[in-house]
């Protein structure tokens, strides 16, 4: 396990203005259905697939338009479509909640801290997820790749996430994430970095260095906050 901050480094920690959150294995578990259409794409495509979720998470970060263009090349459009239907064709049914994720959303609403999100996933899958868990009102922006004018880890979507809230980018703005590219999207845009570690099997490189406070899960920063913030 990777150490985690304490109560204290939390303590530190500007009180949010505002809570920006990515969504895969952040807030909801869809690696099920990532992962198979990933390797359904890679393998038509001629592509070695993914043999572990672990490998999944780590390779599996940047958006579509990020990253299909150098897997693909100038198939890689052709290859967007293939893994958008393969997808479609199985993520609600196999989507769940992280643990905690609802209650830290119902704390940070008690404490009127709006949130956001701000993910690398397609934003109508995003939009449709959210529906889907009957979580669409909890937030005041679902920003998804695609939406801005440049994904994550560029700022942009951090500015139209926060749009909305009329919040401006800075150190009272939480980003809480559990890869690279979200503490790197936090950095570029200027606010506090939190790093979800979960097991610490899939890390990328970096993502603790770049953290501002590093925690377990969605239950334990559930737990740090009602303990600053005087909550229940």
């Amino acid at each position: 396990m990777t150490a985690i901050d304490d109560a204290t480094a939390f303590a530190r920690l500007p009180r949010p203005a505002a809570v920006l959150f990515d969504w895969d294995h952040t807030l909801v578990d869809a690696w099920g259905a990532i992962l198979a259409a990933y390797n359904d794409v890679m393998i038509a495509f001629g592509q070695p697939p993914v043999l572990t979720p672990e490998e999944g998470r780590l390779r599996i970060r940047r958006s579509m338009r990020d990253t299909f263009p150098e897997l693909f090349g100038d198939r890689w459009q052709e290859a967007a479509l293939y893994f958008k239907s393969a997808y479609a064709a199985r993520h609600l049914d196999l989507l769940t909640a992280m643990d905690g994720a609802a209650d830290l959303l119902d704390l940070l609403a008690r404490a009127g801290v709006p949130v956001g999100v701000v993910s690398n996933k397609q934003g109508p899958f995003l939009r449709a997820e959210a529906g889907h868990l009957g979580w669409t009102s909890r937030f005041s922006a679902l920003v998804g790749a695609g939406d801005a004018a440049r994904d994550k880890p560029d700022a942009a979507p951090v500015a139209m996430a926060l749009a909305p809230m009329a919040v401006a980018a800075g150190p009272d703005v939480w980003f809480v994430g559990d890869a690279l590219v979200d503490m790197d999207c936090a950095m570029a845009a200027g606010c506090t970095a939190i790093l979800l570690v979960h097991d610490g099997a899939s890390l990328d490189d970096g993502a603790l260095a770049r953290a501002s406070l590093r925690v377990v899960d969605c239950r334990h920063l559930h737990d740090l906050v009602t303990s600053a913030m005087g909550l229940t």
